[in-house]
């Protein structure tokens, strides 16, 4: 009688995990390179995800698959901050000396980026408006 090999259960959920992943990477791949030889002021990973919005706009609609690694991954977007936490703790003797200069950046940044942030939704949403009113 031929007895069944019993191996590791193949996941569905993993599957699509792997296969949203490797699409992610593949247009960071893609950004990387176009950040060589083209951008090289821009990361590129940012490139990346510039052309993934793009291409995500294009298609109309979002692979299951790539949601399903956006929303894994944003679940646990916490853990991002224990390198940024290690870096504090390791380097606190030199931040401490550069408390001042430290406080100015991070306040500075702040404003700035509530600034920005500000006036990028009030120049959308005034161009929401114009698009709403009838002609």
């Amino acid at each position: 009688m031929h007895r069944r090999r019993a191996g590791p259960r193949r996941d569905p959920g993993a599957r699509a995990l792997i296969a949203g992943l490797v699409q992610l990477l593949a247009f960071q791949g893609v950004g990387e390179i176009v950040s060589k030889f083209l951008l090289p002021l821009i990361p590129g990973p940012v490139v990346g995800l510039v052309l993934l919005v793009i291409f995500l706009r294009f298609r109309k609609s979002i692979d299951a698959d790539i949601d399903l690694v956006a929303t894994t991954l944003t679940q646990h977007l916490g853990l991002l901050f224990i390198p940024a936490a290690v870096g504090v703790v390791m380097f606190w003797p030199q931040l401490r000396s550069q408390a001042l200069a430290v406080a100015v950046a991070l306040v500075a940044s702040v404003v700035l980026c509530i600034a920005v942030t500000a006036v990028t939704l009030r120049v959308l949403s005034g161009k929401e408006k114009d698009e709403q009113e009838p002609a």
